[in-house]
């Protein structure tokens, strides 16, 4: 790590995290100062939860039923220690109020703008919360006439459009939980998440536009209502909307009402949004699935009301008339994550289509530049990729309103740090951030009032108890380990989905270290309070017994300009007291090259000179594609199980389950 930081913050006092700490520390006299380092604020938001908590009610304008008076006893009860909440056992937060996620987000029915919506093929759409507050009102009110009640669920197959976000919020307003999927899943992935929930009404489009391509989506709707006998209501957006698809709809899904006439049947329905307790089910979201069937997490309202505006508000400083761009689907709990902006009255700009279409590979910094976003949400492949394509909008487009770039979905590489900084904005505020749908929220995150040093992630969440033991659960600094959160969060699922015994939840984080959430992230706290993950801790590798994050592999390669994306595993190798572990990476490359072994060599150097004799591979092939899951994720895991001759249980929830077979039985693993 460099000895200076890559970023200052210019202005530190004039964010809203220093004038809520401001606030706070004037209100509450067990607060700290309001100067006080950063680390004392996060040491006293996990010290004292109900009064952190309850402050950021208070500082960021929830709309609920309170009491007068809050009772830190009863902010949080049975919170003492970290377990499910299950059975009315474990923690629960403010189980005094009420409240409506969609009230909270909608807000005044006004002129400023709520949704800006482009696509890949440069249509533009715009709803002010007036018009955003009116089409909920209509689909919430045609919900209830079609017998949606709290409780009910609500399910979205659809891209990354304005009915996307009217329809959850719709649902909010009611008190159904919704839940959704991008329409690049398969018949077997949505039917693997939506079969176990039972929606009562899907929200389906005709197809969409991808790279260039016009994809259907009405055959695999028909599949999907025809698997789902529990299903009453089929709406249909018309996204596409062009002859062939109409025809299409009508004869494959006869029973489905057009978007436009199901929002008719509301059209008298009175402004109504049903308050109700605070771990009431909003969303339901899903694991990924590639390890059998998706786990359904059932995230509250409150909770996620509540997690999000601190992010969004403390950590992200994102303000009223800001507008806020994430590269995401309905797939990804980060769509979720954007469309809670509204609360703080930012308008938030939705994009669908591909990120580095060929046609125009700068279309997302075009957005950027065009619609004035003030923070820039995307991944670290995305800003990698950028690099690797020569993209430098620093010289090419106006990112004057660009305050804050955002990048999750996998460890963001040191050199990408440094091409923000070179190529992108200069001064501009990056954070990568790490958390995931477990949570709906974040882990560790940006801070507006700390420095950005190369390849860490700049500090904890307020309120979150986050630390890093080794195996035998001790805290440890410097050093890689396990991701723990060892104290109570709001936004902990109120449940899984089909679990009466809460054996799935406990399953699912606790019992590696009890009493404490294991995360399943493989990472190191830093000299500077920060955090660097170094992947997936079920994804480590442990050649010669020492165990190694697949991001430290990552970081060095991808910064080879020959080398596009890789992936590496541990291949098993020897038995008994032999056994051992070696590493394999593969490797995609530019254009028409091919992997010699002067390359292969290079790669290698790279590698040992960069990290240690242990990372460094004893086998490099190429191979044409990396297998993804849908949310844009490397699937080592199922190319790991694919080159041992195990099965990968679950296909569905990749985005290129085709990929797979060029790592089937290849030559170059075979052992004997």
């Amino acid at each position: 790590m460099s000895d200076a930081p890559l970023w200052i913050p210019p202005a530190p006092r004039d964010t809203m995290l220093a004038r809520f700490c401001a606030t706070v520390a004037a209100i509450d006299d067990r607060a700290p100062a309001a100067d006080a380092p950063y680390a004392d604020w996060h040491a006293w938001s996990v010290r004292e939860p109900a009064r952190f908590w309850t402050h950021v009610w208070d500082l960021t304008g929830v709309v609920g039923e309170r009491p007068a008076r809050w009772d830190p006893a009863r902010v949080l009860v049975d919170g003492d220690a970290m377990r499910p909440p299950h059975a009315g056992q474990g923690p629960r937060w403010f189980p005094d109020v009420r409240l409506n996620f969609a009230e909270n987000l909608l807000g005044a029915p006004t002129a400023d703008l709520a949704i800006i919506a482009r696509d890949e093929s440069g249509r533009r759409r715009t709803l002010t919360f007036a018009e955003l507050h009116e089409r909920v009102r209509q689909l919430a009110g045609a919900l209830r006439a079609a017998g949606v009640v709290p409780g009910d669920r609500v399910a979205g197959f659809l891209p990354n459009v304005p009915e996307a976000v009217i329809g959850a919020l719709a649902a909010a307003s009611v008190g159904a939980v919704w839940s959704s999927c991008s329409p690049d899943f398969g018949v077997g992935g949505v039917l693997d998440r939506f079969g176990q929930i039972a929606p009562k009404v899907l929200i389906a489009a005709d197809g969409y536009r991808y790279a260039g391509k016009r994809i259907d989506c009405v055959a695999r709707t028909a599949e999907i209502v025809a698997a789902l006998p529990q299903l009453e209501q089929l709406v249909l957006v018309p996204f596409v909307g062009d002859d062939e698809a109409a025809a299409q709809a009508d004869a494959a899904l006869p029973r489905a009402v057009r978007w436009d006439q199901f929002l008719a049947r509301g059209a008298d329905a009175p402004t109504r949004f049903e308050r109700l307790p605070f771990d009431h089910p909003l969303y339901v979201m899903y694991s990924s699935g590639t390890t059998g069937l998706p786990k359904c997490m059932v995230h509250g309202a409150g909770g996620t009301l509540l997690q999000h505006r601190k992010e969004h508000a403390l950590h992200t400083d994102l303000r009223a008339g800001d507008r806020v761009f994430y590269f995401t689907t309905c797939g990804w709990m980060m769509w979720n994550w954007l469309v809670t902006a509204l609360a703080g009255r930012s308008a938030i700009v939705l994009y669908d289509g591909a990120p580095l279409p060929d046609a125009n590979p700068a279309i997302l910094w075009d957005l950027a530049a065009e619609e004035r976003v003030a923070v820039f949400g995307t991944s670290a492949k995305f800003l990698a990729m950028s690099e690797k394509l020569g993209l430098a909008p620093a010289r090419t487009h106006d990112l004057g309103a660009l305050r804050a770039i955002l990048s999750t979905g996998s460890p963001l590489a040191e050199h990408s740090y440094e091409y923000v900084y070179r190529d992108v904005r200069p001064g501009v505020h990056l954070a990568s951030i790490s958390g995931g749908t477990d949570l709906i929220s974040c882990f560790a995150l940006g801070n507006p009032m700390l420095p950005v040093w190369r390849g860490e992630l700049q500090s904890l969440g307020l309120g979150m108890a986050v630390d890093v033991w080794d195996d035998a659960g001790r805290p440890v600094r410097g050093v890689p380990g396990e991701l723990v959160c060892t104290r109570p969060f709001p936004s902990m699922p109120v449940a899984f989905w089909n679990d009466p015994d809460g054996a799935k939840y406990r399953a699912a984080y606790f019992e590696v270290f009890p009493g404490a959430w294991r995360h399943g992230d493989w990472a190191e706290r830093t000299a500077h309070d920060g955090l660097v993950i170094h992947g997936r801790s079920d994804a480590t590798l442990n050649p010669g017994g020492v165990r190694i994050g697949t991001a430290e592999i990552y970081r060095q390669v991808e910064q080879m300009p020959e080398v596009l994306e890789s992936v590496v595993i541990g291949q098993d190798v020897g038995a008994g007291d032999e056994k051992d572990v070696r590493i394999v990476l593969f490797v995609r490359l530019r254009g028409d090259l091919v992997l010699d072994d002067a390359l292969r060599d290079r790669i290698r150097q790279r590698i040992r000179a960069a990290t240690s004799p242990h990372h460094v591979p004893k086998v490099v092939l190429q191979v044409a594609d990396i297998p993804r899951t849908i949310s844009g994720k490397i699937s080592e895991i199922a190319v790991r199980d694919v080159v041992h001759a195990r099965p990968v249980k679950n296909t569905d929830a990749l985005a290129n389950p085709a990929a797979l077979d060029l790592y089937r039985d290849l030559p170059a693993l075979r052992l004997y």
